[in-house]
């Protein structure tokens, strides 16, 4: 099932006097994150939108102002607090993926269509992502999500790489 909401942040402290919050962001770059104009907060009834007015960089985060929070006090009850975007509104481009959708996926031979098994994390190296593949017998593989070893994905059928002799 594809979630409405994605997870892009999390609330590290209140900054001043206004109610802004450090938040550090999840998205790939920091324009990403700057371009979400809702915010959500999750609880047990539902998602609080939060109308962002203001969204600069702050050292390796964001400075993030929301029109619903105007002191520092109600800020700092949020610290720690993950925010999350609707989807459609974090800008990606058509062949990116969100890595939520794609956990889970089965990780195939892209000539013989052999399952080596299914995506278990991608861990992001700063360079490229490295699929982590967690096969049927419970061990681990590592396979770089570049080209030549990333042939393609489909949400529908899976991801489909050519991996190297000693990879898997």
């Amino acid at each position: 099932m594809i979630n409405k909401y994605l997870e892009c942040g999390q609330i590290v402290r209140s900054h001043g006097i206004n109610g802004a919050m450090i938040v550090n962001h999840f998205c790939d770059s920091y324009e990403v994150f700057e371009g979400i104009k809702h915010l959500y907060l999750k609880s047990q009834q539902g998602y609080t939108k939060l109308s962002v007015v203001k969204c600069v960089p702050y050292k390796s985060s964001a400075l993030v102002q929301v029109k619903e929070i105007t002191n520092p006090e109600d800020a700092t009850k949020l610290r720690g607090q993950s925010l999350f975007a609707q989807r459609e509104e974090i800008a990606k481009d058509e062949d990116d993926f969100f890595i939520v959708d794609l956990i889970g996926l089965e990780v195939k031979d892209a000539e013989t269509n052999q399952v080596y098994g299914t995506l278990k994390d991608v861990i992001n190296q700063g360079a490229q992502d490295i699929y982590v593949i967690k096969r049927e017998d419970g061990t681990e593989s590592l396979v770089p999500a570049i080209p030549p070893f990333l042939d393609r994905i489909s949400l529908e059928e899976g991801i489909f790489i050519k991996p190297i002799e000693g990879m898997i």
